[in-house]
């Protein structure tokens, strides 16, 4: 256990020399941390999670059960990742064919859900404070603030900040204004994009 170093990994856990780990940052049952990772304060690595060498990981980042964050992945500050949800970084793998030399590159940013079961598949880039819903596959860009479900995933609505559904249409062709029901934060639609006033 790593207590003196501001963060605890449980004694199952396993984090290889050279990870950085934020203060407040907890590991958990039977968890692999590789060497090259980086990750930030307050987070928390849930039983059965494996973390790749080349991660980047923000603060108050929450990672569920028996999820593997592979090489090329990046998540920013307060991404949360749902049970067994699942990230790839080769699109078109074959056992005989090497292909570490073309993994894409995936991004979730600050805030954004990704619900239990979903897969996203390499190369996307997932939006601030997006919300993909439980077993979703994504396998494109998802704007700030969307809410995509189903296989492949589709956007059907928006989400706010505090991750309520927000009262708006995926698209409008005049500018449209809403307030989150929880927090009264306003957000105006404007096309097809979501922006926080």
């Amino acid at each position: 256990m790593a207590q003196d170093k501001g963060w605890w990994a449980h004694p199952s856990a396993i984090v290889d020399g050279g990870a950085m780990l934020g203060p407040g940052t907890k590991v958990w049952h039977f968890v692999h941390v590789s060497g090259g990772a980086r990750i930030g304060a307050n987070c928390a690595l849930g039983q059965g999670v494996f973390v790749g060498n080349d991660v980047h990981i923000g603060h108050g980042v929450r990672i569920q059960n028996n999820v593997s964050v592979y090489d090329a992945v990046t998540l920013e500050d307060d991404v949360f990742c749902g049970p067994s949800m699942v990230f790839t970084n080769v699109y078109n793998p074959r056992s005989s064919v090497p292909r570490k030399s073309e993994y894409r590159r995936t991004l979730v940013r600050r805030g954004a859900t990704l619900g239990a079961n979903c897969t996203i598949v390499c190369g996307a880039t997932i939006g601030e404070y997006a919300f993909v819903g439980a077993g979703a596959v994504v396998n494109r860009n998802v704007p700030p603030y969307a809410l995509v479900v189903g296989v492949p995933a589709r956007q059907v609505g928006w989400m706010s900040r505090n991750g309520e559904r927000l009262a708006l249409p995926v698209s409008a062709d005049e500018p449209l204004e809403t307030a989150c029901p929880a927090t009264g934060e306003r957000y105006r639609l404007e096309g097809a994009a979501l922006t926080l006033l």
